[in-house]
């Protein structure tokens, strides 16, 4: 059976109220996006569904797409018909018979949508029911756990017939919840950081810090290969790679060595911050798991925190380590993550970093040097990107500047 449109259901989306059309938008928007590479679809959307209809295009990549789009609850494989008793029964018995396997039992879901339909929900259910067991032998109802559900959904337009329920992403549509940063490091932490942030509907600019020659350019090519993985949800992703080797040097001179990490992430954060000012971004979104590392303690992220007055979201601040990595896995990140390259956060690492800094003595530290021209330089030479997944028919980046 040729199914002509792929039906989305929305999630969260349908608890909101006056402002659901806003959220429709930005799914529509992000599915619009994901799709590019399908050129002949058209995407329609109303407050309460959304169509995909395929105009010929590969239902089976299409599906495989809308699996890793936040904001859609679950969607079906679908076929619309008239409003139309004889046509409805005709296509229900094509479908299922194009389905139906020796021995396979059924049931029938309807949704009467419209009331002015002729047929009530048991009409629907005993009309087609007997129409399928009149016309296709050996098979029999079980209404609990049947092999086929022939799901009926009756709308004023027309009437919409699917046999299968595919499990979305759950989640808020990109961009329905402002704009973040990402502090994307090399590690297997801050993608999925990014990933759960997305599913929130934030919409990610990630920022990584290179320091050269400490760190390779396959460093840098890890990340840009996390960034790609990341933009498959989108379309693109764009990411800010900061010089900072002599802020790091710096910090080595200046700063007792017990301190430097801590320092290390202030001046991280402060970049990250003027980067976010001037991408009218509205938050921070980090990687850190609470009490993982000497700079992810409580008291090492009160001192670092001090900085900035931006909210600052930790999506991971209670996950072990081996959820983390589960979901790494599922996103396909993990094994570049693994990939023995250095980024600057594993580079001049103390032998005993402080795990409890005072906010005091840090500030002491850090007033005996005038960071801020260097901050500012780093700012200004801030190399910017856009990425596109591995599969997009164009380039893979575009440099901005």
């Amino acid at each position: 059976m040729n199914y002509d449109r792929i039906l989305i259901r929305y999630g969260e989306i349908s608890t909101k109220g006056r402002n659901r059309n806003k959220f429709v938008e930005k799914l529509r928007k992000s599915v619009r996006s994901a799709l590019a590479p399908f050129p002949k679809i058209k995407v329609e959307a109303s407050r309460d569904r959304m169509y995909v209809l395929l105009n010929g295009e590969n239902g089976i990549e299409i599906i495989e797409k809308l699996k890793n789009i936040f904001g859609i609850q679950s969607f079906s494989p679908a076929i619309k018909v008239d409003r139309d008793v004889e046509v409805l029964k005709q296509t229900s018995l094509e479908l299922v018979h194009s389905l139906y396997r020796e021995g396979q039992t059924f049931k029938i879901t309807p949704k009467r949508s419209d009331k002015t339909f002729e047929l009530n929900t048991d009409g629907i259910n005993q009309t087609i029911g007997g129409h399928l067991l009149k016309n296709i032998p050996g098979l029999k109802v079980d209404v609990r756990d049947p092999d086929i559900n022939l799901r009926i959904e009756v709308r004023k337009e027309a009437i919409y017939l699917s046999c299968e329920t595919i499990q979305g992403a759950g989640g808020l549509p990109i961009g329905s919840s402002g704009k973040a940063m990402l502090m994307l490091s090399g590690g297997i932490d801050s993608p999925v950081a990014g990933y759960l942030a997305m599913k929130r509907g934030l919409e990610i600019e990630a920022v990584h810090f290179f320091s050269p020659p400490f760190t390779s350019e396959r460093s840098k090519e890890k990340v840009i290969d996390l960034s790609k993985k990341l933009a498959e949800i989108y379309g693109s992703i764009t990411l800010h790679i900061v010089p900072f080797t002599d802020i790091q040097q710096a910090i080595r001179e200046q700063i007792p060595e017990n301190y430097s990490m801590t320092t290390t992430r202030r001046m991280m954060l402060r970049i990250t911050d003027e980067i976010r000012k001037n991408h009218e971004g509205l938050a921070i979104v980090t990687g850190e798991s609470l009490g993982q590392v000497a700079s992810q303690t409580i008291e090492s992220m009160y001192a670092i925190n001090e900085v900035t007055n931006t909210p600052v979201l930790r999506p991971l601040i209670t996950m072990d380590k081996t959820d983390i990595i589960k979901i790494a896995q599922e996103i396909d990140t993990l094994e570049i993550s693994n990939r023995p390259f250095e980024d600057c956060c594993t580079i001049f690492v103390p032998s005993s970093p402080k795990t409890k800094p005072k906010r005091e003595k840090v500030q002491h530290y850090e007033s005996f040097f005038d960071f801020e021209p260097m901050l500012h330089e780093a700012v200004q030479e801030t190399e910017t990107i856009v990425i596109k997944p591995d599969n997009e028919k164009d380039s893979d980046f575009n440099v901005l500047f």
